[in-house]
């Protein structure tokens, strides 16, 4: 197996460290994105890893991480997109926009335009962490993104999950022949600090001992899913543009196959980021 350098955000906790921890045993290099300093660069410093700063609810500081990314790695193999939450109160950011749209989607979206140049120069696969949140809660309105007629943060967190999957569907199609895979999957439902911001119901399983009753798994069980993708090669293991669940391709929200959404979600986006790309 080839060594990989792979980017990796939400890395300071749950998934996303079990993660960190299992590829850097499998000798790959990870670089660390979190938003806490303390968290990222203790676990930087048990991995002997690079790490980075940012908080993905300032479009500023995902800029200026793409740059330090840039400036450190002339190659990226692997662009994992692993950030994200559910929240509670309909909150807007200091850049406009409600917060669950922001940290789970135009944050990622931002970050992997910017990285674009580099990551196509490499080959790279893009993986974005989804969620059956997708399925069960999300119904995009390209009108209202925002969630401003009728929030709930079950709403706007399925709308976020099922926004990667149209994401990942769409890089897909713009960017397959310049070498670039990328992959959507749900991680399992996971015995985190996830919800625990939140008034929704999801908080009262994965932050109390119903969570036991319900199932959950451990983040080293899960991040298996996410190693599987990162160590797998895409067009043998894995198929591009696709959204899987324990490694099997999996059926999700009606929405996610709408070319034409997931086209206008990118126009909007990139629209939202203030960013050029190329109408396809």
């Amino acid at each position: 197996m080839n060594e990989k350098t792979i980017v990796l955000t939400g890395a300071s906790d749950g998934i996303g460290a079990a993660a960190a921890r299992q590829l850097v045993a499998g000798g790959h290099t990870v670089a660390l994105v979190g938003r806490s300093k303390q968290k990222t660069e203790a676990l930087a410093h048990e991995l002997n890893a690079d790490f980075f700063l940012a908080d993905f609810t300032r479009f500023s500081e995902v800029r200026a991480l793409a740059e330090r990314l840039e400036d450190r790695y002339p190659r990226i193999d692997v662009l994992i997109n692993n950030a994200g939450g559910i929240f509670g109160d309909q909150t807007r950011t200091v850049d406009g926009f409600e917060k669950t749209l922001q940290v789970n989607h135009l944050a990622p979206f931002l970050l992997t335009n910017l990285l674009m140049e580099t990551l196509t120069a490499s080959n790279a696969s893009i993986i974005n962490t989804s969620s059956v949140a997708a399925r069960i809660f999300g119904k995009i309105n390209l009108e209202d993104l925002n969630n401003e007629r009728k929030y709930s943060s079950n709403k706007a967190y399925g709308d976020a999950k099922l926004a990667n999957i149209l994401f990942t569907k769409e890089l897909d199609r713009r960017f397959s022949e310049q070498g670039i895979s990328a992959v959507s999957f749900h991680p399992g439902n996971v015995q985190t600090s996830f919800a625990s911001d939140t008034t929704s119901v999801m908080r009262f399983i994965y932050q109390t001992p119903l969570g036991r009753l319900a199932g959950l798994i451990s983040p080293e069980q899960s991040a298996v899913h996410l190693v599987w993708l990162v160590e797998g090669a895409p067009g043998r293991e894995w198929v591009s543009g696709q959204y899987y669940e324990k490694q099997k391709i999996a059926k999700t929200n009606p929405q996610a196959a709408d070319a034409q959404l997931a086209v206008g979600l990118w126009d909007k986006s990139a629209d939202l980021v203030e960013i050029t790309t190329t109408t396809l």
